[in-house]
């Protein structure tokens, strides 16, 4: 049997186009109840183990960074933003011995990684939250190579310094580039403009609009989708914020990436913003995208390439000799963040060039097809279920499938099912879907759609991607605005026995 290639006409479809049925499932029976621990440690017996070991101390504590020429208070990993990069190979066993020195309970969660259940650092769903000077040791396989990273599950605690890098190795990749540049976006407001819960609290009682409210450097609100909204229609998230980083680095006082004219470099490109869509560029070059969100694909070549929050893209870029702008725009908002890419002397671009590559339309998940050996098993679905996003800025409540989290009626699998997830997205905002401990192909599973955990799903459209249950636990998926996701738009996977 062939499958039909996949597309952004095929993938990409208007909500009305999905279809009436809500939920198609298998009759579960009242014996069905969800697994336990000893499933979630026999999955992980089997996972694939290279016999090393990498250990690790990580700290959150309050600290002062620097952004161009202020220091500001804010929480971190370690002191340093972004956190300090931690590395493992394939099938390693990583040992994390995690201290929470703030004031407040908190949690890690493995951004991406398909590690066991009971170490995905959601707090009272796979985790108790950690307390102020409490410790948890954090102790599991990396199954699967590619770029990811780690942030806290509380609260809003995202939108202050706390995320990092991870990157898992492949050993049997063959390389082919002469330097690796871990390249991490984030939208700032810590001590420059109100705090995260401030803009949560003026969200949820002015209904979106932040009554004029002053953000530091700029005024805060709805971005402006007069900047860079072409192709998605909607607005681009809901807070204007100040500063917009690459590496912790303001524009102003950019990170500078150094390499040789002619030299071949991988960009391993994160958005570890809260509520923030980039557009990415490199002024004078084309990327070559290889991976996003870890898994290979067909190269392709972009000009620019868009990150919904959580998601990460591999390029690789020759680099041609001078000083060359490697700018994130955010998209429907003013401002930008940027790095420099220096080859050789010379003066900097001014701080807000915008480099003609982000002109045209960005390169999203729905241009990119699958690498070989990197689709699911070709698998009829099991079950068909509905993901609805939902909600509005008028009483400031997102759902998915009609219910907030405190009221969520959880999507379920069961071991070795391949499941087809129809997601809609029913507002007039983009939302960036996260799964835990998984990854979905877009399309049908073993057809042409790239493998991802993130999929940033534009106003009023819809797709449907499947997803094979072999990690069981009780996992979470949700929008990757942190701000949506506390204000409810969440749910579960659930594994049944």
């Amino acid at each position: 049997m062939t499958s039909t290639p996949l597309t952004r006409r095929t993938v990409l479809t208007g909500v009305l186009g999905l279809g009436a049925g809500a939920l198609t499932l298998a009759a579960c029976g009242t014996s069905e109840r969800p697994v336990g621990a000893a499933a979630i440690a026999a999955a992980d017996a089997r996972r694939p183990r290279s016999g090393g070991t990498r250990a690790y101390r990580l700290v959150a504590r309050p600290a002062q960074v620097g952004l161009g020429g202020r220091v500001v208070d804010t929480w971190t990993y370690g002191g340093a933003l972004p956190g300090r990069l931690l590395r493992a190979t394939a099938g390693d066993r990583v040992r994390v011995d995690f201290a929470n020195q703030l004031p407040q309970e908190t949690s890690v969660h493995w951004h991406g990684l398909g590690i066991r259940n009971d170490m995905d650092g959601v707090p009272h769903l796979t985790n108790q939250p950690v307390a102020p000077g409490g410790r948890f040791g954090f102790d599991f396989v990396v199954p699967d190579p590619g770029t990811y990273w780690f942030h806290p599950h509380t609260g809003l605690q995202l939108d202050r310094g706390l995320y990092a890098p991870f990157i898992i190795d492949d050993p049997r990749e063959p390389g082919g580039h002469d330097a690796e540049w871990v390249v991490v976006l984030d939208d700032w407001t810590d001590g420059v403009g109100p705090s995260p819960e401030q803009i949560y609290s003026n969200l949820k009682r002015n209904g979106g609009s932040m009554g004029g409210m002053s953000m530091g450097d700029g005024p805060m609100g709805m971005g402006n989708p007069g900047n860079g909204a072409r192709g998605m229609g909607g607005d681009g998230g809901d807070v204007a914020y100040p500063l917009y980083l690459v590496n912790g680095r303001p524009p102003t006082d950019p990170d500078v990436l150094r390499a040789k004219p002619g030299q071949r470099v991988r960009l391993r490109i994160i958005n570890a913003a809260a509520d923030t869509i980039f557009d990415v560029a490199l002024a004078g070059h084309q990327l070559h995208v290889t991976h996003t969100d870890g898994r290979p694909v067909q190269p392709a070549a972009a000009s620019s390439v868009r990150l919904g929050m959580g998601e990460r893209y591999d390029a690789v870029v020759t680099l041609q000799d001078g000083v060359f702008p490697l700018v994130a725009r955010p998209y429907g908002k003013p401002g930008l963040a940027r790095a420099l890419v220096r080859t050789a002397n010379g003066s900097a671009p001014a701080a807000g060039l915008a480099p003609g590559e982000l002109d045209g339309q960005p390169l999203t998940a729905m241009d990119l097809q699958a690498a070989p050996g990197s689709p699911l098993p070709r698998a009829e679905p099991a079950t068909t279920q509905d993901v609805t996003l939902a909600g509005g800025m008028g009483s400031y409540v997102w759902t998915i499938n009609g219910r907030t989290y405190d009221d969520t009626a959880p999507l379920t699998v069961h071991q070795g099912q391949t499941t087809r997830l129809r997601i809609r997205n029913a507002s007039m905002m983009s939302h960036p879907l996260h799964v835990h401990g998984h990854t979905f192909q877009l399309g049908p599973a073993g057809g042409t759609g790239p493998r991802k955990d993130t999929v940033l799903v534009p106003p009023m459209a819809g797709l449907e991607v499947d997803l094979l249950a072999d990690n069981p636990g009780r996992w979470m998926v949700h929008c990757h605005n942190a701000y949506h996701a506390e204000a409810g738009m969440m749910t579960r996977l659930d594994y049944l026995t």
